[in-house]
């Protein structure tokens, strides 16, 4: 199986950390894309549970609150809602991961 957590939390902080001069047009709202991204990235974490792997999510939580005071250093705005949002994801998609691992996998 190969894992993609690295190439996610990579991708997320490229994307997060990239000057634009305009935010490309995509389908929702920004809240939405960092509760997506956060949710997807926090979902195998979960779903596998290694060793620390609260920590892990202690450390997505802190990268993704470094993002958004990174972010006015290159031509981004940082928000102090994009954080919860980040929050948010993070905790649906271990809620997510633990309803998946009760009603599908462990059967």
């Amino acid at each position: 199986m190969v894992d993609h957590r690295g190439t996610q939390f990579s991708l997320i902080s490229v994307l997060s950390l990239t000057p634009l001069a305009e935010l490309p047009t995509v389908p929702g709202t920004d809240k939405t894309h960092h509760f997506i991204a956060y949710g997807a990235l926090i979902f195998s974490v979960a779903l596998r549970r290694p060793k620390h792997w609260l920590w892990i999510v202690v450390l997505f939580f802190c990268w993704s609150g470094a993002i958004e005071l990174l972010q006015p250093y290159v031509n981004r705005y940082g928000e102090w809602l994009d954080l919860l949002a980040n929050g948010l994801g993070l905790l649906c998609g271990i809620t997510l991961a633990f309803v998946a691992d009760k009603l599908i996998l462990t059967k």
